[in-house]
């Protein structure tokens, strides 16, 4: 006699117990995984008294599901051997036949718990490897953009240019992004350009080449190497001005740009601790909804911590003229606490005196709403199902968890700006849009604002 079961249960069945009309144990076959297992003990005993309690009543629904349906419907419990073996086992029972007593056909589930298991185990080491890629790519970011050579990025397959560093753009005059590098050299120095590119693609590697640029047409050597990118290859080029460029007529003017649009904050303050500057990052970090909320207020409205607040770095300033890693708290204006490492310095003996401070972000993030809760908690509460749950329940469940928690870590990184919020999910905004409804995680419905990724619109609330 053939017995179907689910996708769960495979043809060959581990245990199969022959059964009375009143359930008690006829006989038992074991597969040969189960082979060690000695379970004559079994025979003449009820069927209930061989599993779990909680299987108790489900197997007298099974018995009595033969005597109505002549079959039953597949139930899991756990089978506890005479060894003290308990195992995961997805039963069915069939009829016989009149008085003939029922057959019982079990599964082992052991296999899907494993599998279950390594699922949730992958998936926090695909986070931990996501936030690591975060980590290096904010680094490159701030060193690109840090950078005082000039350093384009151009599509291998066009030569239209992806990335230019401030410094290109000032060789430039003005944001080649977007446009084609050809363009912004001399037409008869193109086609030298065009074989030193064609040479590092046969060969790797290329003697720089001498190409004026700007409005003066400057010459600069330019390098290029060939390195793989989504969704194709690209050029990396370098300028090197070939003469001496005159000097900025102020360093502040000069690297006022890479302060502006760094990623860590970044503020000044006079001797009683007042802000004077600070730059984009810095506001995010304090939620203000203006410049003028924070510009001439004292820093310590903002940063406090029991032990490290305003007056004891100041204290330490005054004392060794800088400090570095004093670890505080950034108190924001929407509730939120972040824990930032601090490096500080005054402007040497000029007067008056300014003191500039770093703030580095150490991972206290704006705090979750209690609804998404905390992922550890959430994927261990995942796991304690396994075995109670089907697995593609379990894997919907995961995924969904995990879906919540990047994009609320998204909206952390980008301070609640929904467009660059979906710029560096790889989602368009109307996806992004859709899965925060999904998620319970959008108060207004207004479509998304054209800001840039730094702006004060379309922020998550």
């Amino acid at each position: 006699m053939a017995f179907i079961m689910n996708t769960a249960c495979f043809t060959q069945p581990d245990i199969t117990l022959v059964l009375n009309t009143e359930g008690l144990i006829q006989e038992v076959t074991l597969s040969d995984a189960l082979s060690d297992e000695d379970v004559d003990a079994w025979v003449g005993m009820p069927w209930g008294d061989t599993v779990a309690d909680a299987g108790d009543a489900r197997v007298k629904q099974m018995v009595q599901g033969v005597h109505d349906h002549r079959a039953s419907v597949f139930s899991q419990m756990t089978q506890r051997f005479p060894s003290g073996r308990q195992l995961l086992v997805e039963y069915t029972t069939v009829s016989l036949g009149d008085k003939k007593g029922l057959i019982a056909v079990g599964k082992s589930l052991q296999a899907i718990t494993e599998l279950q298991t390594r699922l949730v185990v992958a998936q926090q080491t695909m986070e931990r490897d996501y936030w690591k890629l975060r980590e290096i790519e904010t680094r490159y970011r701030l060193l690109f953009n840090a950078s005082n050579e000039a350093v384009l990025l151009l599509r291998a397959d066009d030569l239209h240019v992806i990335e230019a560093n401030p410094a290109a753009v000032q060789v430039l005059g003005q944001s080649p992004i977007g446009k084609k590098f050809l363009q912004q050299m001399p037409r008869r120095e193109r086609a030298q350009f065009q074989s030193m590119l064609q040479r590092v693609r046969g060969q790797g590697k290329a003697p720089a080449v001498l190409i004026h640029f700007g409005k003066l047409r400057a010459p600069y050597l330019v390098r290029a190497s060939l390195m793989p990118s989504d969704p194709g290859p690209a050029f990396l080029l370098q300028l090197t001005a070939t003469q001496s460029v005159a000097a900025e007529p102020e360093d502040s003017i000069a690297i006022e740009p890479f302060i502006e649009h760094a990623p860590e904050g970044f503020v000044v303050i006079n001797q009683q601790g007042e802000i004077c500057r600070f730059n984009q990052a810095f506001l995010d970090m304090t939620q203000a909804s203006a410049e003028n909320v924070v510009l001439n207020q004292p820093l310590s409205r903002w940063l406090s911590k029991p032990g490290a607040d305003l007056s004891v770095l100041l204290h330490q300033i005054q004392q060794h003229g800088m400090v570095r890693m004093f670890v505080s708290a950034i108190h924001g204006e929407l509730g939120s606490d972040i824990e930032v490492e601090i490096s500080a310095s005054v402007n040497g003996g000029v007067q008056p005196q300014y003191i500039g401070l770093l703030l580095r972000d150490t991972g206290g993030r704006l705090a979750l709403p209690a609804q998404h809760g905390n992922l550890a908690e959430e994927l261990i509460a995942l796991v304690e199902q396994v075995g109670q749950v089907p697995l593609r329940h379990l894997v919907k469940e995961t995924t969904g968890v995990l879906e919540r928690h990047y994009i609320q870590a998204a909206l952390e990184l980008t301070g609640g700006n929904r467009t660059a919020a979906s710029e560096i999910l790889g989602l368009s905004r109307q996806s992004l849009y859709v899965k925060l409804n999904q998620h319970d995680m959008v108060v207004d419905h207004q479509p998304p604002s054209s800001s840039s990724a730094r702006g004060t619109t379309d922020r998550y609330p």
